[in-house]
């Protein structure tokens, strides 16, 4: 009874570790999409005409990214679903924990992109819109811009939090080897310093995440390749 019990579990953490690894894959290569290439490739902050024109002409561009950030958002619950299950054998209490700081993460996510929606709504030229001046509708599509991306600067300082808890689990898991755990808690930090900067500061203007988002990567590697091999 024992024996088949333990088989359970053990086929339970490889698939988690999995599904975990295939959703992290998919968000590594969509949220750049959508945010890099997307977001940043249609706005200017510094130029106001240019945004709109951009936007007004690649409507459906933003919307790509908008749709795109869903599926990140929808991805996020995926994982933290699957890395509790992966994460109880270590540490119930704090595996629920980290589970729940990236549903939290996820659901600001959603909330932000309603002003993404918003800018939509905007600039589709609608009559009753006619009551607003030109200047008027410019002014509140950059607000919903500048709070789309203060909204989702904030949210990731949730996902710092997520990713250092995460990062103890690792190190104290046996099946899980502690330079991984190491690289997790160095990239908490470097979303905890850009948010907290960004914060603290309208100067502040360093991207340390960029840098220290390897663990992150390698994270992904090991539970597909890793993963699967847990006894």
């Amino acid at each position: 009874m024992n024996n088949n019990k333990n088989q359970i579990n053990e086929i339970s953490l490889k698939k988690s570790a999995i599904i975990a690894g295939i959703g992290l894959l998919l968000m590594a290569i969509l949220a750049p999409i959508a945010n890099f290439i997307i977001i940043q490739g249609l706005v200017d902050l510094e130029n106001v005409a240019k945004t709109i024109s951009n936007i007004v002409s690649s409507e459906g561009l933003l919307r790509l990214g908008i749709i795109l950030f869903i599926i990140v958002a929808l991805l996020d619950i995926i994982v933290a679903w699957a890395l509790y299950i992966f994460l109880i054998p270590i540490n119930k209490q704090l595996s629920l924990l980290t589970a729940w700081l990236r549903i939290i993460y996820a659901t600001i996510l959603l909330v932000v992109l309603t002003y993404l929606l918003k800018v939509l709504i905007l600039l589709d030229g609608n009559d009753y819109l006619t009551g607003f001046s030109t200047d008027q509708i410019n002014i509140q599509v950059m607000l919903c811009i500048n709070t789309f991306n203060n909204g989702w600067e904030f949210g990731l300082i949730i996902f710092g939090f997520h990713l250092l808890i995460l990062g103890y689990l690792l190190l104290k898991a046996g099946y899980m080897r502690k330079i991984l755990g190491i690289l997790i808690i160095i990239a908490s930090l470097g979303y905890l310093i850009d948010g907290f900067g960004k914060l603290f500061s309208a100067d502040y203007n360093l991207t340390i995440s960029m840098i220290t988002f390897i663990g992150e990567i390698i994270l992904i590697f090991w539970l597909l390749i890793k993963g699967r091999q847990i006894e």
